[in-house]
């Protein structure tokens, strides 16, 4: 009788949870749902790139150049801003509006010896912001400007983004960015 009992009370144990796991399970599908696309952007120091998981696989989205890689590099000119391969075709003639490897200066105070050291190494000009490193560039028509490393980092996400939706032919919403 106890055996039985025992046995009754496992099973009644096991369908509760059984029922938390498809409870679970039918939430999960229903969050998936309401997310629709999700993309996966790879934010690299000299290269980016960008996924979606479609048919069974990840695929890496190619840039409008055809690449599947873009290089993490931002240019000012004149009449506008570049991203990618633009802002690096032009980086020799337009060396100080040309931004790259930014990633390196995230989190990090401008008094660090890594950013002391990096400023003697590019081009474009760092600057002292509340003991933050930003980035001074002359953007258009003189004005200068100063932006942030997760400022430039944001127009490089914007830029994957835009790969994105130009692939899939719709605007997303949702990303993980690594």
């Amino acid at each position: 009788m106890a055996g039985s009992f025992r046995a009754r009370g496992s099973l009644v144990v096991l369908a509760i949870v059984l029922s938390g796991c498809l409870f679970a399970l039918s939430i999960a599908k229903e969050e998936a749902a309401k997310l629709g696309t999700v993309i996966g952007i790879d934010l690299g120091t000299t290269y980016s790139c960008v996924g979606v998981y479609k048919n069974g696989h990840v695929e890496i989205i190619a840039n409008d150049q055809g690449n599947r890689i873009t290089p993490s590099w931002v240019g000012f000119t004149d009449s506008e801003r570049l991203i990618g391969e633009a802002a690096k075709n032009q980086a020799a003639v337009n060396a100080e509006r040309t931004i790259f490897d930014v990633k390196r200066l995230i989190g990090r105070k401008f008094q660090d010896k890594e950013v002391q050291r990096d400023m003697k190494l590019v081009p474009y000009k760092i600057v002292n912001k509340d003991g933050k490193p930003y980035i001074q560039v002359k953007i258009k028509d003189g004005e200068t400007k100063v932006f942030s490393p997760e400022e430039i980092s944001a127009m490089i996400l914007g830029k994957m983004k835009d790969t994105a939706e130009a692939f899939l032919g719709k605007k997303i919403k949702d990303a993980v960015v690594t």
